[in-house]
């Protein structure tokens, strides 16, 4: 939110004390120029050795004096408590607020108004951490119903089986086994896949240098007999691109790309080139693949996790679980990177990574 420049809380304080201090002094100068400079007789010229009676200054000054304190001290207390309830009048919003979210109430917003000063700069990052929050929870509570979903799916389908196979004691026992088997395993996918995303936004890892285009080869030569079996070519160019990072979720990232771009390579017989290269301060890591062509209304969605778009066909031996791309997305917002997709024009996709480079 812009606001205007304006005077500092500090700034405030300390004008607001000294005004009430000027006006302190300024009432007891008029009580001893009312009160006891009219008892002091002017003195003419030649005649400088009269002096005023003391028993008359003290009878008459100490009363008045000591009046026009206990004025300044009530005065003082009353003029401070009410300037500084004023003046903290934004601490009690901001701390209302912030007794609304202990409570759970993540909506209610401060939105203090005024010109920007320190109050109001500490109600605005208040109100964006409030939002923050609000956005991670509500994506929280998303992921975890999704990831319950999918979770409950391979289990349903595992019971489904041995109930069939207790009523028919009859029924192929190799079938029955190898279609467990292919459940269970999605089942482990699924979960290592939440693991990985859950570390990946912790961003809980240990930091070493990596050089993405050693990562890039490693990943191209794991993911090199798939592509041969779709008749997809993959190749590998450019040169090193140094980052510091985690070198185990680094690998997973650029095997998930690859793999992403090889499973949705249709029809086959398309390309998969992966690039990397150093360019200024920041290594850029680009994965791109041929294929059908994505809506542009879809592409932001694939990070998010188990969003499957009707374009992103799927066979049976690499179903997936819906969260390559969340995943690669979270260890790119892990590393301080970024991620970009764009759908190319004859089809396929363009995702390029940028991370921050080491010399």
């Amino acid at each position: 939110m812009h606001r205007r420049p304006g005077l500092s809380a500090r700034l405030k304080l300390t004008l607001s004390y000294a005004g009430f201090l000027a006006i302190a002094g300024a009432l007891l100068l008029a009580v001893v120029w009312g009160y006891l400079l009219r008892y002091v007789p002017d003195s003419p010229k030649g005649l400088l050795g009269i002096s005023p009676n003391r028993y008359l200054l003290v009878h008459t000054f100490a009363p008045a004096a000591a009046v026009a304190m206990a004025f300044l001290l009530v005065f003082g207390l009353l003029g401070g408590w009410l300037l500084a309830g004023r003046m903290l009048a934004p601490l009690t919003q901001i701390t209302d607020a912030a007794r609304m979210a202990e409570n759970g109430s993540l909506s209610h917003r401060i939105r203090m108004k005024g010109r920007q000063d320190e109050f109001r700069e500490l109600s605005d990052a208040f109100d964006s951490m409030l939002r923050q929050l609000e956005s991670h929870v509500v994506e929280q509570q998303r992921f975890a119903a999704n990831a319950s979903h999918e979770l409950r799916t391979p289990l349903a389908i595992s019971r489904t089986l041995l109930d069939v196979a207790r009523k028919d004691p009859t029924r192929d026992r190799d079938e029955l086994i190898e279609r467990l088997h292919a459940v269970n395993t999605r089942a482990i996918d699924l979960t290592e896949a939440l693991l990985l995303l859950s570390r990946g936004d912790r961003g809980n890892f240990t930091r070493e240098s990596v050089d993405l285009s050693l990562i890039a080869e490693e990943a191209a030569e794991t993911l090199l007999p798939l592509a041969e079996q779709r008749r997809i070519t993959l190749d590998v160019t450019g040169g090193a691109a140094r980052t510091s990072g985690s070198a185990e979720l680094l690998l997973q990232m650029v095997t998930n790309l690859v793999q992403n771009a090889i499973v949705h390579n249709l029809p086959a017989g398309g390309t998969v080139t992966v690039h990397t290269e150093a360019h200024g301060d920041t290594s850029v890591l680009r994965v791109e693949n041929t294929g059908r062509r994505l809506p542009p209304e879809l592409v932001p969605t694939l990070t998010e996790p188990f969003q499957r778009g009707t374009e992103r066909v799927r066979t049976d031996e690499h179903a997936g679980v819906g969260l390559g791309l969340a995943i690669v997305h979270s260890i790119v917002r892990a590393h301080g990177g970024t991620l970009d997709l764009v759908p190319r024009p004859a089809g396929g996709l363009l995702v390029t990574v940028g991370l921050p480079g080491t010399p």
